[in-house]
């Protein structure tokens, strides 16, 4: 039985979570847990969605796979030495250590992007270069054992490809089909190559001001 964790945390993006969730929690023998510091109910940054920790950072000490969610306003947990002191204990014992959004962000500040290709959101990326990581702007970015994706859509790739590595290609589409992942959106605006330059430059100084440093 492999574990998956996922690292709950006030003000987390709901989507970062619940994308790779929905994909993983549908593998063959997989166990899936979810934890933040304290144990209990957890504030998203969808204001009127809540989600619940069933274990705290102390009741969880290994893991198979562990999943970081981003968020606007935790996006290193540097308020939470004890979390990202986990993190470093926990992904000593993992196979995949993964991260959607500005997660990577908490995997860098726990000192584990050092020298890697990540990526992140789009409007943070710059901010891999702090905690030493090579900021690379692709949708899925893999490290040696760290997956990291890019902004928050981007979790339901990252976990369809790492449902490959772990059950195999097989396994990953048909959890692709029935969860009728065929992105056909209304705009062709999703990325910065594709974006209006002056819409980039709003939302840019928008988002930035929004992310906590």
């Amino acid at each position: 039985m492999k574990k998956i964790v996922f690292l709950f945390y006030e003000g987390m993006t709901s989507l970062d979570a619940i994308g790779p969730h929905t994909v993983l929690a549908q593998l063959p023998d997989v166990e899936v847990k979810h934890v933040a510091r304290k144990a209990g109910f957890i504030q998203t940054d969808a204001m009127q969605l809540t989600l619940m920790a069933e274990y705290s950072i102390e009741d969880i000490l290994g893991a198979d796979i562990l999943v970081i969610p981003g968020g606007r306003n935790a996006t290193t947990l540097e308020k939470y030495p004890e979390v990202l002191e986990w993190i470093r204990a926990i992904h000593q014992t993992t196979t995949w250590t993964t991260s959607v959004c500005t997660g990577s962000l908490i995997l860098g500040a726990a000192g584990l992007l050092q020298g890697l290709p990540a990526t992140s959101h789009w409007a943070v990326m710059d901010r891999l270069k702090k905690w030493g990581a090579i900021p690379t702007s692709h949708r899925v970015v893999e490290s040696g054992k760290i997956i990291t994706a890019a902004g928050v859509s981007a979790g339901i790739d990252m976990g369809l490809t790492l449902a490959a590595k772990m059950a195999g290609e097989a396994v990953a589409k048909r959890i692709q089909l029935g969860i009728e992942y065929d992105p056909q959106p209304p705009f062709d605006c999703g990325s910065l190559e594709k974006a209006d330059p002056e819409m980039v430059k709003v939302l840019r100084e928008a988002m930035e001001k929004s992310f906590e440093k």
